[in-house]
């Protein structure tokens, strides 16, 4: 009852904000760039659901094209990290010896920062820009991935259906391929669902402090950041990018302990 329930909820809030990222992506109530001094600071109302911001835009529309801009920067940076982690992992398990312990060393080097704290210092270096954050926060998050993907591939390893394509004459390079990385699908799954929520917050966390996507662009992080000056006079600027960051991520973390519950064996026979 409990996984259904957490399935359901996390399902709904998920499927909230990629449909808002769609649309978006076609069709806001307003021009998310569009100015207007006359409308500056105006309360939520008919016209304006979610008011206006300090240059007259329409905050609604912003939260929008924001979702937009989080869910394609999550997911590309997502697949980038999950990809190069699983290659990395995998062949570091598989291989083992001086090979294992080199990646492992590179690896346990880029764990051993803070991953905001390595993202900020690659940001420094390439620049405000999205693929900037794609690359940033990929290689924050890769070591995690690829120390999953090489615990798996250990115990994968020693199975006897891999013994037995290495006696069919099979390379490594095709049991690795379609024998260990299939089956080690499940925690990874799971893991990336937990990583998506965790690239969505730090690039809130990048926007926030300038180093996200470049204004007039709107993140939610960004528009947290340009709140803070207005809060007490307009305190819906800060709350709509808020809750916003709030329920994607609570939406993520229900759907991840769902799928963990059902992928993971040991939870299922609780």
């Amino acid at each position: 009852m409990r996984i259904r329930l957490n399935t359901l909820i996390g399902g709904a809030l998920i499927a909230l904000l990629a449909g808002t990222a769609v649309t978006a992506a076609f069709w806001t109530p307003f021009d998310p760039l569009r100015t207007s001094l006359r409308e500056r600071l105006k309360p939520p109302s008919a016209l304006h659901w979610l008011g206006t911001d300090e240059f007259g835009r329409d905050v609604l529309s912003r939260i929008m094209a924001g979702a937009t801009t989080s869910v394609i920067v999550a997911l590309i940076t997502v697949i980038l990290a999950v990809t190069v982690g699983v290659v990395v992992g995998g062949i570091s398990g598989y291989r083992r010896g001086w090979t294992d312990r080199i990646i492992m060393a590179f690896t346990d080097a880029l764990l051993a920062f803070p991953g905001i704290l390595l993202a900020l210092g690659v940001m420094i270096v390439v620049g405000a820009s999205r693929f900037g954050i794609v690359l940033a926060l990929g290689l924050a998050y890769m070591p995690s991935v690829a120390r999953v993907v090489r615990g798996t591939v250990l115990s994968i390893r020693e199975r006897e259906y891999i013994e037995a394509s290495r006696v069919m004459g099979n390379s490594e390079l095709h049991t690795l391929a379609r024998h260990v990385l299939p089956n080690a699908i499940a925690p990874v799954a799971v893991l990336a669902t937990s990583m998506f929520g965790w690239v969505l917050l730090a690039e809130s966390a990048l926007s926030f402090l300038g180093l996200g996507v470049p204004p007039p662009a709107p993140t939610w992080g960004n528009m947290l950041a340009a709140s803070r000056s207005y809060m007490e006079n307009a305190s819906w600027l800060g709350i709509a990018p808020g809750l916003c960051i709030a329920l994607t991520l609570l939406g993520i973390n229900l759907l991840g302990d769902a799928l963990r519950d059902r992928l993971d064996p040991r939870m299922a026979q609780t």
